[in-house]
């Protein structure tokens, strides 16, 4: 089992890891949309899910992986209704690659945020 950090996405706030390398795979740890250069969310639900998905992409990229390694995907909203929105920048992300997903609809987030998404993926 191997920690994976990099600076290109937020600091963990608590005890946990940007992400574990274990198995064979990469188990992402939840991202929002903050940006890591400044400690602010990104504006906006369709900022807040890029910048979330960027952060994603560079702590697969730490550990030598990419949104095509991705095998399941969790995403996290505080509005259902923006589904639609968010699914145009996730198939952005993903490309081709279809891994499995799931949506779920939660009540609050850390700091406010809108968005969180979760990712394994195959190191």
């Amino acid at each position: 089992m191997k920690s994976v950090s990099t600076a290109a996405a937020p600091k963990p706030v608590a005890a946990y890891s940007q992400a574990i390398e274990a198995g064979g795979f990469v188990f992402a740890a939840g991202q929002v949309g903050i940006d890591p250069a400044t400690g602010e969310l990104a504006s906006g639900l369709s900022g807040q899910a890029e910048r979330a998905f960027q952060n994603v992409r560079a702590i697969l990229a730490a550990a030598e992986a990419s949104a095509e390694n991705i095998v399941k995907i969790t995403i996290y909203l505080t509005d259902l209704k923006e589904f639609a929105a968010v699914n145009k920048i996730y198939e952005d992300f993903v490309g081709l690659n279809r891994p499995a997903r799931t949506t779920v609809g939660v009540a609050a987030l850390p700091n406010g945020a809108l968005i969180e998404i979760d990712a394994i993926a195959v190191a």
